[in-house]
């Protein structure tokens, strides 16, 4: 195709890219050319893209049309490549913290995790509120108390899970849980309880795990029919040994869009995971099963991968706190290796203080696994109050910002609004270049990574294991060369340095979460899986600096749209500013916490009979 090569962009120095807000980058909304397609005309579609006569004439174009080839392919930078986001350790001066030593035991870093909760009155339930999701903290002092025990609540969760999963609900929360191992335990935790030696505050406390993740007994899937069968799970990854230290009940391997290759939540082989505030709708992905055992109540918290906001999107769409840490925060030892550098562990719950304390349990370094690159301390929040931190500044882009429906602006923007009258928190206006820009780079890179992952497997396999969208995808994510990952590399370096000038007028960017809300799941999408990339653009339009430049994020639930679908705002942080992060969160969370409302679909572990 060298005869038909386009002409790039020829990009300025960083130094003369100005981020303020008169700058004059100009802001490119992703104008996606591609028809909404599912069904027999998904199957269709993907055999012309892998056909050697069809296939790269139809791939070309598509790459063309969407930009690739003028802003990535072709485009003419000065900077060097950066192939990972690692950040070097900074001596943050971040506000109320407590500064922990990273290699303490998980137990030892949970227990100074709660210890910064003990005056948070946040973590009881107040009367005032219009719903209320049993925290971990709750279910601590349930067991503790004899109220009820880690072996009831399992026997709870399983007739939940059997309720979801029938011809009514249809929910498809998990691809696999383990009734004999759930219940085992569940039985060690009360054991433990019963002789006053709870592991820490999450003994028992119910925690699923996305299906991109190794725990064992189970396969690990990455939401297809074949993979687990090429790779053999043969061990939990670190995070899910760390939580096991801490006595966590482990119930199972959630559903995920097929092998994180899209952002609906639709999985041709497991079922589409429904979002439990209406089961007509899309629970996002493709962190999906995730996001939706949350919200349900079937867990306080879950651990998803977020490689283009994939904790971050479900999270916003069922109504529930996301967090993606700093890439090299978590080790990624025993996650599947899809997309190894913009893909973290993250932790979808209930409250931000759940997400706290998670965080605390799987961060940090130990023996067993080391994490790619790690300070030796590391700063936790001291939750004493919604106000305990001051003089915060929030970067906005304005037009970036306001680039989603109508609902979703108006409720972000109050929300904002709060902040500053309520705790005098200041909004900096500033412009982040270049967006468009890095959403295709970062597509590109988390396509060739992805594609790279799986190519051994991918010549012994029968395409038609895969579902029709994950087919399309990767056909599109193979047709990437070379040429174009190494210049996805010098935008990745590019927006590092153009992140940094923001950082330095603002401790955060604040956006929505998502451009759109939840939208419907239709019935031709369920057995092929849909391809729907204008919905997909609105889902990740937010989402690309997180995992692209490795920096951590955090969403919270801010309000409903007319339908009653849940909005979240997003706030994304300097790296290794999760500390500052939370206190955000937190703060933000306390605003809104009082007008929550109840999903469709939930289930109470904690009630009794």
């Amino acid at each position: 195709m060298g005869i038909f090569k386009d002409n790039g962009v020829v990009y300025k120095p960083v130094s003369d890219v100005d981020v303020g807000p008169h700058s004059d980058d100009v802001y490119i909304s992703p104008k996606v050319k591609a028809p909404r397609m599912a069904g027999l005309l998904v199957t269709i579609f993907a055999w012309f893209l892998e056909s050697r006569i069809f296939g790269p004439i139809m791939l070309y174009i598509l790459k063309k049309d969407n930009l690739i080839h003028k802003l990535v392919s072709f485009a003419d930078l000065e900077e060097p490549p950066v192939f990972v986001p690692l950040h070097p350790d900074e001596d943050l001066k971040e506000q109320e913290i407590k500064c922990t030593e990273s290699d303490l035991s998980p137990p030892e870093l949970v227990q100074k995790a709660t210890e910064c909760l003990q005056f948070s009155e946040y973590i009881v339930k107040n009367p005032k509120f219009n719903f209320y999701r049993w925290t971990i903290t709750d279910y601590s002092k349930a067991y503790t108390s004899g109220k009820i025990t880690p072996r009831l609540v399992a026997e709870q969760f399983l007739a939940a899970v059997r309720e979801s999963s029938k011809a009514a609900f249809q929910m498809s929360f998990f691809i696999n849980y383990n009734v004999e191992d759930i219940l085992k335990q569940a039985t060690e935790s009360t054991l433990r309880y019963e002789r006053g030696q709870a592991l820490s505050v999450l003994d028992g406390i119910p925690i699923a795990i996305k299906d991109e993740i190794d725990c064992l007994p189970y396969p690990t899937t990455g939401g297809t029919k074949w993979l687990h069968k090429a790779r053999r799970c043969t061990d939990d990854a670190c995070c899910v040994k760390r939580l096991r230290l801490c006595g966590a009940l482990l119930v199972g391997k959630t559903n995920m869009h097929e092998l994180g290759a899209g952002t609906s939540g639709i999985n041709p082989h497991y079922g589409a995971t429904r979002n439990p505030y209406d089961r007509t709708k899309v629970a996002g992905g493709s962190s999906s099963g995730s996001a939706a055992v949350v919200s349900s109540g079937l867990c306080p918290v879950a651990l998803g991968v977020d490689g283009g906001g994939s904790v971050r999107m479900p999270a916003a769409l069922c109504g529930v706190v996301g967090l993606k840490p700093t890439f090299g925060r978590v080790p990624h030892s025993g996650v599947l290796p899809l997309n190894w550098t913009v893909g973290m562990v993250g932790i979808l719950a209930g409250t931000v203080e759940d997400a706290f304390i998670v965080y605390a349990a799987i961060s940090g370094q130990s023996r067993s696994c080391q994490p790619a690159t790690i300070s030796p301390k590391v700063h936790f929040p001291l939750l004493k109050s919604p106000n305990s931190v001051s003089n915060i500044k929030l970067a906005k882009s304005a037009e970036w910002f306001n680039d989603c429906t109508e609902d979703i602006k108006v409720c972000c923007s109050r929300a904002m609004d709060q902040l500053y009258k309520h705790y005098g928190w200041e909004t900096v206006e500033v412009t982040v270049p270049e967006i468009e820009v890095m959403r295709l780079a970062h597509y590109l890179t988390i396509g060739s990574e992805c594609s790279t992952a799986i190519a051994c497997h991918l010549e012994k396999l029968d395409m038609a294991e895969l579902g029709g969208d994950a087919r399309v995808a990767l056909s599109v994510y193979g047709a990437f060369n070379g040429r174009e990952y190494l210049n996805a590399q010098k935008i990745r370096n590019r927006q590092m340095q153009l992140h940094k000038k923001i950082f330095a007028k603002a401790d955060v960017i604040v956006t929505p979460t998502t451009g759109v809300t939840a939208y419907t799941l239709y019935d031709d999408a369920l057995k092929t899986g849909e391809l729907d990339y204008i919905n997909g653009a609105a889902l990740v339009r937010y989402q690309i600096s997180g995992n692209f430049l490795g920096l951590p994020a955090v969403t919270v639930p801010v309000g409903y749209d007319k339908l009653g679908l849940p909005i979240g705002l997003q706030f994304v942080g300097r790296p290794w500013s999760e500390a500052t992060l939370i206190h955000i969160a937190f703060a933000m969370q306390a605003l809104c916490i009082s007008d929550y409302k109840k999903p469709q679909v939930f289930y109470d572990l904690l009630e009794q009979d």
